[in-house]
């Protein structure tokens, strides 16, 4: 179920509204194109909770069985983006629970009131991650972060998605989240600097 390319998103809840119309009506096709639509979501968040390819593909099967099984209770309430990737979130974050696998540091789970308002810390991420020299230092760095920060780094950076559409698919207030992605940033940046030297 790994996804090839760019992710496809609709451009709006009458593109949602005609897809769910369509997949509840069983027209041919239909559940295929909104498994291609949104895979590349549900594989992105998938992943980076778990790590583990063989997990993610299993439990990436198990959102869209979900998915189909619930469609007909979704009432539009968000963005089905935003709905499926509440299930991404919810079913890897269970396997997690399951393992007794932590998902944040615990120095993270307590953290002050400071630097809930920032996520940008100077650091350019993209450009790091497009120098080849360091990208796969970098994949390394982002895989060794607690899973919820891989999983709202790659939202973020990679998925292009806001903060609030984050905080509504993780479930995670809008201020955690934003300092859950400036602590990771910040260990990103730190091995960056660890490897080059100098101060990034």
């Amino acid at each position: 179920m790994q996804p090839q390319g760019r992710l496809l998103y609709p451009s709006g809840m009458d593109d949602d509204r005609q897809l769910i119309s369509a997949v509840l009506s069983r027209e041919p096709g239909a559940f295929e194109t909104l498994v291609t639509r949104y895979q590349g979501l549900v594989w992105h968040m998938v992943v980076r909770m778990v790590r583990h390819p063989d997990d993610a593909r299993e439990l990436s099967q198990e959102v869209f069985l979900r998915v189909h099984q619930r469609l007909g209770q979704f009432r539009l309430e968000s963005a089905l983006g935003t709905w499926i990737g509440r299930i991404a979130f919810s079913i890897a974050s269970r396997h997690l629970q399951r393992k007794r696998l932590p998902m944040v540091e615990p120095s993270d789970a307590d953290d002050g009131e400071a630097l809930l308002d920032r996520v940008d810390d100077g650091f350019d991420l993209e450009a790091a991650m497009a120098d080849r020299e360091l990208m796969d230092e970098m994949v390394r760095a982002l895989d060794a972060l607690p899973a919820i920060q891989r999983t709202l780094v790659t939202l973020y950076h990679l998925d292009e998605l806001g903060i609030t559409e984050i905080s509504a698919m993780t479930g995670l207030p809008e201020g955690t989240v934003k300092n859950y992605l400036f602590r990771a940033r910040l260990r990103l940046r730190q091995r960056l600097e660890s490897l080059t030297g100098a101060a990034a």
